[in-house]
């Protein structure tokens, strides 16, 4: 590859090549590389018979423009040099006596030359930079490495019809049209500085086939023990197991996540079920299950990643642990205010939405039974915890009375069950 004089040392080369086929067709023709309208670069004060060569577009080779990638890893690590791919199009403009018609023989001597010799060699290449360089050490040819690239430039005539030279010189404002003609260099490989990482060499191919045979899930039921009865009406609580239901669920290696928490053990794993346990630090909510089969590839075998099910959603409810802390306080018939503390399971996550919800037991038979509703405070504070098992609600305008406890976390609600006799199995809060 070559480094960032490769444009110039190609505009050198190339202006080289067209001196000595100028100067073979009209004696004293030289080059200049000028901007067109400049002194030098029309023929209005010209110095003599000449040619202009002049770079007026460089645009990305749709040949190359992707052959280095990629060029990094997926952490960021440089495996190859980034390579910039690009061709050069340049105008060259003759200048002479048109009365002996110098322009056309030197525009005819250099077309011959650049037909029969279209590509820019290494010999050629180093000769003319050992040649600047040997004038001027400081030359800024120098440090030029074209000579090295993998691909040499390759030099091709662009036809122009009128209304694209036209455009072609419009470019340049107040410039009188000369006759001239444009070619195009293929490729430079402009080739960035740095040191990529090298990886070890391969000593072992594997070649593994496998089948696209995705694991679906279709069912999932809840039971609240291993002789339990698995329903798909039964909540979900943290104590309860998953049962998954569905067609290709067993792989190589076969692994659970509930709620983006990987599964430390799978009491059941076949093609058809699997039964886990609810895992540590999932949050109460809704939840997505999904079955992930990894392949084991390398020597020795490592599972990689494989193909994922779809995902099956439910429910987890918390549940109400421990006794209730209750500080209320009022007098008279005025509306008591405090603060309930709860002690929840699945712990709460910091940006979890928590109600508590307040329900008259037993209210008087004249009156329907009171009910109340209040937010936990935010919990957005660097120093508050992640997440915790003790939720404290402040609580304010409850009347006296006896209450049932639930708590809601994320739209799942803590469960309100009966027992044998009908009573509500729940806990309770006196307000007195």
């Amino acid at each position: 590859m070559s480094n960032y004089l490769a444009i110039a040392t190609v505009t050198s080369v190339l202006g080289q090549i067209i001196g000595v086929a100028s100067e073979a067709a009209v004696a004293g023709a030289d080059v200049t590389t000028q901007r067109p309208g400049t002194q030098n670069g029309n023929s209005s004060g010209a110095p003599g018979p000449h040619v202009n060569l002049y770079l007026y577009q460089v645009s990305p080779s749709a040949a190359w423009r992707t052959d280095d990638l990629p060029t990094r890893d997926r952490n960021g690590g440089l495996i190859q040099r980034p390579r910039a791919a690009l061709d050069l199009f340049y105008l060259l403009t003759f200048f002479g006596d048109e009365s002996q018609l110098e322009p056309q023989r030197i525009l005819g001597s250099v077309a011959t030359a650049l037909h029969a010799r279209p590509v820019l060699t290494r010999e050629n290449i180093r000769s003319v930079v050992r040649t600047a360089v040997s004038a001027d050490p400081n030359h800024y040819l120098a440090e030029s490495d074209l000579a090295d690239q993998v691909e040499l430039v390759k030099f091709s005539p662009v036809p122009l019809n009128l209304e694209e030279l036209s455009k072609l010189w419009s470019v340049f404002l107040q410039t009188p049209y000369s006759l001239s003609i444009a070619y195009q260099g293929s490729v430079v490989l402009l080739e960035a500085e740095g040191s990529p990482r090298l990886s070890a060499p391969v000593r072992e191919r594997n070649v593994y086939v496998e089948p696209m045979r995705r694991p679906v899930i279709e069912e999932l039921l809840s039971r609240s023990g291993p002789n339990d009865i698995p329903s798909a009406e039964r909540p979900v609580l943290t104590t309860d197991q998953l049962v998954i239901r569905g067609r290709g669920l067993r792989g190589e290696d076969t692994r659970v996540l509930v709620g983006g928490v990987e599964a430390p053990g799978l009491e059941e794993v076949s093609n058809s079920t699997i039964v886990l346990s609810i895992p540590a630090g999932v949050q109460a909510g809704t939840r997505a299950v999904r079955v992930v089969n990894r392949t084991m590839i390398g020597t020795p075998p490592t599972p990689h990643a494989g193909v994922e099910s779809n995902p099956k959603t439910f429910v987890l409810h918390p549940r109400i642990t421990g006794p209730v802390n209750a500080s209320v306080q009022g007098s008279g018939n005025q509306p008591r205010s405090g603060d309930i503390t709860v002690q929840l399971s699945p712990e709460v996550g910091r940006t979890q939405r928590v109600t508590l919800l307040l329900n008259e037991k037993q209210p008087p038979a004249n009156r329907p039974p009171r009910s109340y509703t209040f937010e936990a405070p935010p919990r957005t504070q660097p120093t508050d915890p992640e997440a915790s098992a003790s939720i404290t609600f402040s609580v304010s305008g409850v009347s006296q009375g006896h209450y049932l406890i639930r708590v809601r976390v994320d739209g799942a609600q803590s469960l309100l069950e009966t027992d044998s006799s009908g009573e509500y199995d729940a806990p309770e809060v006196e307000v007195p």
